[in-house]
């Protein structure tokens, strides 16, 4: 009968063992050295320079007992040899359980407390050098497990054969593994509380395999030399709030393809891209989210991989050279970033170790019901740490600009997108998420000390105040908030027939109301053109003239009134029907006449925007603004002026098919106004009526100011007069 394991040895065999290191190793046993090795796959196991070890009956088990001559002779890190079971093939590693801990307490302290800034570079894979050996560090928080294991092709994705270093009440778990390269494929695999087996991507993983595969991937050390120094070094300086900001959304899947209809390479979209936003005078591009994601129609908004930018585009250095190219052309880069939501794909974070982890447990604060997706715990701070890290490692690996938050909404209550009683009240019986508010504040906070200049764009779409206010202020401290308000009110209006928009003037002037209160961004943006609301042009009522007049006039409107600009792609040049995720944008378009119109005005928009400090100096501040008339609803008709340092821009609209000739406005003062914007003009696809260049003030009073001019306003068009010096 054979003896009896003990308990140790039987744990480790059955998979179960808490603290493999300390079975396996080198350990002293009696006046001996015991050295023992775990090798399911091994015919026979060798100590390198003793001898065979012994294979402990039944079992994968190896050992040896050296005397003192020979353990004193054994290096600290000792090599095993071995013949792999089928293939006959002799192997060799240096021992993982010849290495002492390699995470700091610290790290793990500030790791619990949710303060470790740089967590992505404690947990995760890294090929690192350990007294001289190459290899991977591998870390992974996996609370509440009964083992924790390295699987990939090095070991045939036997979770036997690595089992990790437990580091206590921390939660984490690590493993160096000698002998590992940049490319080298893996999971960690849990031995659940309940002993179920579950296989996971790393949350850390700085690569990852491309879609349907599901592994990560060593990701080696960046060989990326950066030349935007002094584009970092002027952002720091950047006086936002009164510098122009017109961003150019792109979702980099869809932008272009390849011949055979592919992805595009992040460094093929780079050659491309930025001559084109270049020319179009953007000083910004937001890209969808690059994070790995498994399912292409989610648009890059369901992660997998937060820390891994997308397979299908390339590596992490093919995204820095983007990064690196738009800014040195002088373009700026937000990132779309995702903290309030995650799929529930069983191989991501869904369910981490068999049991919720960096969702909340009770689904009525941890499930989004209508998108099939789950919600981060922001109350546990490992949960927050990994995502304030998140956000720190776009920004300072990638340099990037700027983060836009997506569905903050969703965040900031809890009976968001509910029914009644499908929510949980926080702790005052309130609806408001307590801890992702804290959450919030405290990411705004890192992100803007660590990086001057840098901003955080909220999609927050309901009234809840002081959303761009900072921290101190009791804000939540983003730098900008994108106007949704705006966004609807025009949209709904422009939609409407001419002959209807006199009843509904108050859409367009109802935004004064509010606009000083946040520092917004006006967007027409991915969302408004898809799932059956139609393109931009599509949305415009009446014929094909009257469509693309008014998707200009619209640009114009867009472009008047305060705010930083934002434009989905496609937008540019008037595309016909909606974004299609699964293709490219229809480039053909720009050899039509009428949509080259288009991108000739948003060109100039962009121009005169940057120029003309009227049109950005005050773009948070009321001062920068005032109606001449916003009464003529008759006519449908606005008239206003912007002011920046000096400059009066009278800007005048007409939202109806029929010309104002002799249409008389009260102007700012006497002097000649040149006309440096018509949307009817020829060049942009219009009947060319407008002033002939300029406009001349006479001393007649009108709407309460001293001077006034009849001025043509063209038939669905715009017109920017700026008073001459």
């Amino acid at each position: 009968m054979a003896a009896k394991l003990p308990y140790p040895l039987a744990m480790l065999q059955h998979g179960e063992a808490h603290d493999p290191f300390g079975i396996l190793g080198k350990h002293p046993d009696g006046d001996k050295t015991l050295v023992r090795a775990f090798m399911p796959s091994a015919e026979e196991v060798e100590l390198d320079g003793i001898g065979l070890m012994q294979r402990l009956p039944q079992t994968d088990i190896f050992e040896i007992r050296l005397d003192a001559s020979k353990a004193e002779a054994l290096p600290q890190h000792h090599q095993l040899n071995w013949l792999e079971k089928g293939d006959g093939q002799q192997h060799s590693v240096i021992s993982p359980y010849s290495f002492d801990p390699l995470l700091s307490d610290l790290d793990l302290h500030l790791f619990s407390e949710g303060r470790h800034h740089h967590a992505y570079r404690l947990l995760g894979a890294h090929l690192i050098a350990v007294d001289g050996i190459l290899g991977c560090r591998f870390a992974v928080w996996a609370p509440a497990v009964r083992r924790a294991s390295v699987v990939g092709d090095f070991n045939g994705w036997n979770g036997l054969r690595h089992p990790m270093r437990n580091r206590g009440g921390s939660g984490v778990w690590e493993l160096f593994i000698p002998g590992l390269h940049a490319d080298d494929l893996y999971k960690f695999e849990f031995s659940s509380r309940t002993g179920q087996r579950i296989l996971k991507a790393d949350p850390y993983g700085q690569a990852m395999t491309l879609r349907p595969d599901t592994a990560s991937r060593i990701a080696a050390p960046t060989a990326f030399e950066w030349q935007d120094q002094e584009w970092l070094q002027q952002r720091a300086q950047w006086q936002w709030m009164h510098q122009p900001m017109s961003t150019y959304e792109v979702h980099p899947g869809s932008w272009r393809r390849t011949a055979d209809g592919g992805f595009q390479n992040f460094r093929d979209l780079a050659d491309q891209l930025v001559p084109y936003v270049t020319d179009l005078g953007y000083t910004h591009i937001e890209l969808l989210p690059v994070m790995e994601h498994p399912l292409d129609e989610s648009w890059g908004y369901q992660v997998s991989g937060y820390f891994a930018p997308s397979a299908r585009f390339g590596s992490g250095d093919d995204l820095r050279y983007l990064i690196d190219r738009c800014h040195r052309a002088g373009i700026g880069v937000i990132l779309d970033w995702v903290p309030g939501h995650f799929p529930k794909d069983d191989f991501a974070l869904a369910r981490f170790t068999g049991d919720p982890v960096y969702e909340h447990a009770d689904p009525r604060r941890g499930e989004h019901r209508d998108w099939g997706t789950l919600i981060f715990d922001y109350g546990r701070r490992e949960v927050a740490n990994f995502l304030l890290a998140n956000a720190v490692y776009w920004l300072e690996e990638f340099h990037v600009d700027a983060l836009r938050v997506d569905a903050v909404a969703s965040m900031l209550y809890l009976d968001y997108s509910r029914d009644d009683g499908d929510w949980l009240p926080n702790q005052y019986g309130g609806r408001e998420n307590l801890e992702a508010i804290e959450f919030l504040r405290h990411v705004n906070s890192v992100l803007h000390a660590r990086f001057p200049g840098a901003l955080t764009i909220a999609e927050e779409s309901t009234a809840w105040p002081m959303v761009s206010r900072p921290t101190w202020m009791g804000g939540l401290g983003f730098s900008m908030k994108w106007n949704m308000g705006w966004m609807n009110d025009t949209l709904w209006y422009m939609e409407r027939e001419s002959i209807h928009r006199r009843y509904h003037h108050d859409k367009l002037t109802f935004s004064q109301m509010y606009t000083y209160t946040e520092n917004f961004v006006l967007p027409l943006s991915h969302d408004e053109v898809v799932h059956g609301k139609r393109s931009l042009l599509d949305k415009m009522p009446n014929d094909m003239w009257q469509k693309f007049a008014n998707l200009r006039l619209l640009y114009a409107w867009q472009y008047a009134h305060p705010g930083k600009k934002l434009l989905f792609m496609g937008g540019e040049f008037a595309q016909w029907h909606e974004w299609r995720a699964g293709e490219a944008i229809d480039w053909p378009l720009l050899e039509n006449a009428n949509h080259q119109g288009v991108y000739a005005l948003i060109r100039d928009l962009n121009r005169l925007y940057r120029d003309l400090p009227a049109l950005h100096r005050h773009d948070f501040e009321h001062q920068g603004f005032e109606w001449i008339d916003c009464h003529d609803a008759d006519h449908s008709a606005l008239s206003m002026i912007r002011h920046g340092e000096g400059q009066a821009l009278v800007c005048l609209f007409n939202f109806t098919p029929v010309p104002r000739e002799g249409y008389r406005v009260g102007l700012p003062g006497e002097g000649t106004y040149r006309e440096v914007l018509n949307t009817d003009a020829t060049l942009y696809g219009g009947s060319n009526l407008g002033n002939e260049g300029r406009v001349t003030a006479d001393a007649m009073v009108w709407r309460e100011r001293s001077y006034s001019a009849a001025v043509n306003l063209p038939p669905l068009g715009a017109v920017f007069l700026l008073r001459d010096a």
